[in-house]
């Protein structure tokens, strides 16, 4: 790698020894970890289509005739009886979706035990894994790309001199002492490896993976043997293919063409072809920090975290970017990165490796938007939005007797909508497709395009739908909530000293439709033959009656809405009651200052006990506590986030490892050095801008280039010792767009009235 790009590398001077020590590769729907172990090189594999088996009936047939009942319970506070009868009446069965399933595993044989000059890294500039040695007087070394424009995974191997070894292609478990394979048949022949699977579960898809191997030297052979491939050369090439029955009738004729057009190529064309696809992506924003202990290995930095290497945060950022551009990305059928991005050694996977949508799925794609990535990374959550709107459109009707349609707190490959899991505090939600459709709906704000709108709001209307007939007045006829309701997750005390789940319009219910509702009416106002909905009005007065955020007597937000219940566990993981604070913004230092001191009070209690020890949730401090703008506490979560739950690969742990927290925190490193905000200012609507508004003294230098504000600016800028440097750079979109009003972190405030398309240079004041 180039000295100038030292700064983007993940690189360690050993062999991985377990999983977390690997470096992941991807192409969107093809991943790969590289372990680097000279003896025996073992890539574990994923095709994002790979998944337990096929679409399951699980709706609860007497939900619906129960509602009315379980709403009654719950409002007459009979916690205990409300709990039983939902587990009764509104538990799925089979109570689990499917789950996601290994692809398999490539090993290349070479028997090399004692080596020298061993090193490996992971270049994110290139989306390239290297690993070099030394064996017997010899050089060695291997390199891994996912390419998407040739949709298949590509190891390379070179060496000073000929080498023979084995390769195999095989599905096995991950469990060392587990020794069956997980394939119906496994044959080599010529240059080629052909492994057929039918995944767990009736009606799955049918796998095909396809592996062959040709030799870049004169002299090169290569054998079938039995189910493996012996090669003897200095130079191979090994390209992967793999497809399903999920996107193809006949999975091995796609696979084995997609291998033999990649192969036509020679090794140099297809990595020209893979940086042109990554770089365009990757390279569309940059982040720097200094210091820079770059030199180090990345486990040695992450030992020595409590040093001065504010680098190490900007490598984590550029990470995340260069995960979600490896997991996620649009295509025939597209897929949206699970807990485990694509990443999932085990047929038993945490969390069966799904969709969780009550946080986790959403969290992933927060740093979309700002990173300029919507359109290639975020269409896969969009096509698997409209199959849900589909399929939950039973699920309204038949659980609440509602139009429209709802998803609960998990999908999966299939866009199931019914309740996922026995577990009461998260189960009956069916909010989760709502969250969803607010989150791509978000994005639109930072890029608009009205093909794109009019998809999202097709399936945000449906939703809306549900909303509007869900929702039933208070007891005292005040308000509409949501019942039954929850705070995902978490439990209670109620007023009669009983543990519940379930209340009435929780802060997070209510907030999420309040957010939903309003993008509703922003649709019917910008997308052209809408403005006349017959939804419009009914929406509009059912806005004016959600219930405000309201703040205790100890003066933190309450988070069961019109109930102040008082907290179980009060150092949760989930903090969906500051929802409306982050990812909503209908919080803020300037708008509310009461909700501001009332969620810091929220946020020093839960820390007070415990609170952010998964990292995902970690993240979501980050992110929450930029928009408090405050930048010390910002810099002490992602220290911890680094120290506590960070594997030495850096993917992040829950544990075990859960990829959500990686974009989380990506996306809330942004927040605390660039937020954007509409605003109003003396009738006036523009687009405020805040620099430096939450950077830590410890991130002491760095330089931001074209992060994406709302309303599509690209904002460039260096800073020092909490300062702006010299000037900002900006980029107006060539449509028509809000004027910017520049916050520097001294206060004074710069309005740019050029109204000209193309760069502006603000000077600092």
């Amino acid at each position: 790698m180039s000295e100038q790009h030292s700064h983007l590398r993940l690189q360690y001077n050993s062999p991985s020894s377990q999983w977390s020590e690997s470096l992941p590769v991807g192409n969107g729907r093809l991943g790969a970890v590289v372990h680097g172990q000279p003896g025996a090189e073992v890539l574990q594999l994923n095709e994002n289509s790979v998944w337990s088996g096929g679409p399951q009936e699980r709706t609860p047939p007497d939900a619906r005739r129960m509602l009315p009942k379980l709403r009654s319970l719950i409002r007459a506070d009979k916690h205990a009886e409300a709990e039983a009868l939902a587990k009764l009446a509104f538990y799925a069965n089979p109570k689990s979706q499917r789950h996601y399933e290994p692809m398999g595993t490539a090993s290349f044989e070479f028997g090399h035990e004692q080596v020298s000059n061993y090193h490996r890294h992971l270049d994110l500039a290139t989306a390239q894994a290297v690993v070099e040695y030394e064996h017997g007087g010899a050089s060695y070394r291997r390199d891994m790309i996912a390419s998407f424009p040739d949709n298949v995974l590509l190891w390379r191997f070179t060496a000073s001199q000929k080498t023979r070894f084995i390769v195999r292609l095989d599905r096995i478990n991950d469990d060392p002492i587990e020794t069956n394979t997980y394939a119906d048949t496994i044959k080599s022949e010529g240059s080629r490896i052909v492994l057929h699977a039918t995944p767990r579960g009736a009606g799955g898809n049918r796998l095909c993976s396809v592996l062959r191997a040709v030799c870049d030297d004169e002299e090169g052979a290569i054998e079938a043997v039995g189910s493996c491939l012996v090669i003897n050369s200095a130079s191979c090439t090994i390209a992967i293919g793999a497809q399903t029955t999920f996107r193809h009738p006949d999975p091995e004729l796609v696979a084995t063409t997609d291998v033999d057009c990649a192969l036509m190529r020679t090794w140099s064309e297809l990595v020209v072809r893979h940086r042109r696809d990554y770089e365009g992506l990757f390279g569309r924003m940059s982040l720097r920090m200094w210091p820079d202990a770059s030199e180090k290995p990345t486990d040695a930095r992450l030992e020595t975290r409590q040093s001065r290497d504010p680098g190490l945060v900007a490598l984590y950022h550029n990470y995340g970017r260069y995960l979600l551009i490896s997991s996620s990305r649009d295509g025939h059928r597209a897929l949206p990165a699970t807990l485990q991005g694509i990443w999932n050694p085990s047929f038993t996977p945490p969390w069966g490796s799904k969709y969780t949508i009550n946080i986790n799925l959403q969290m992933n794609y927060w740093l979309t938007a700002p990173c300029s990535l919507v359109d290639e990374c975020t269409l896969p959550v969009i096509d698997l939005l409209e199959r849900m709107s589909i399929r939950g459109q039973e699920t309204a009707k038949a659980m609440y007797g509602c139009r429209g349609w709802c998803a609960h707190h998990n999908t999966d490959i299939w866009a199931d909508t019914s309740p996922q899991d026995h577990w009461i505090s998260a189960t009956v939600w069916p909010l989760g497709g709502l969250w969803v459709s607010v989150t791509v709906m978000d994005m639109l704000r930072y890029q608009y395009s009205e093909e794109l709108h009019r998809r999202i709001f097709a399936c945000h209307e449906g939703a809306v739908q549900f909303v509007i007939d869900f929702l039933v007045p208070s007891s005292d006829g005040l308000y509409l909530i949501a019942n039954p309701s929850i705070s995902p997750e978490n439990t209670f005390y109620s007023t009669t000293g009983e543990v519940g789940v379930f209340c009435e319009g929780s802060t997070m219910d209510m907030t999420l439709i309040r957010v939903a509702l309003t993008q509703f009416l922003w649709s019917l106002d910008r997308l052209e033959g809408l403005q006349e909905h017959t939804l419009k009005t009914v929406v509009q007065d059912t806005l004016d009656r959600i219930p405000p955020i309201l703040v205790n007597d100890a003066g933190r937000i309450q988070e069961w809405g019109l109930n102040n219940y008082e907290e179980a566990e009060p150092g949760h993981r989930h903090v969906s009651h500051l929802f409306g604070l982050h990812p909503a913004d209908l919080i803020s230092p300037s708008k509310t200052p009461k909700l501001v001191e009332a969620a810091k009070a929220v946020l020093k209690r839960r820390l007070a006990h415990g609170g952010g020890h998964t990292g995902w949730s970690r993240a979501w401090l980050l992110n929450l506590y930029a928009r408090l703008l405050d930048g010390e506490a910002c810099g002490e979560n992602m220290d911890l986030l680094l120290s506590q739950s960070t594997l030495p690969n850096l993917l992040d742990t829950h544990p075990p490892f859960q990829i959500d927290g990686n974009f989380g925190a990506c996306a809330g490193i942004l927040e605390c050095l660039m937020q954007s905000m509409e605003v109003n200012k003396e009738g006036v609507d523009v687009v405020e801008v805040r620099l430096l508004p939450a950077c830590p003294r410890s991130w002491e230098k760095g330089a931001l280039e074209r992060v994406r504000t709302k309303q599509g600016w690209l904002v460039s800028f260096s800073w020092e010792m909490g300062q702006v440097m010299d000037r900002v750079r900006l980029v107006r979109p060539d449509v028509e767009v809000l004027d910017v009003h520049l916050l520097f972190p001294d206060g004074h405030i710069v309005v740019d009235e050029d109204k000209c398309p193309g760069e502006h240079i603000i000077c600092r004041p």
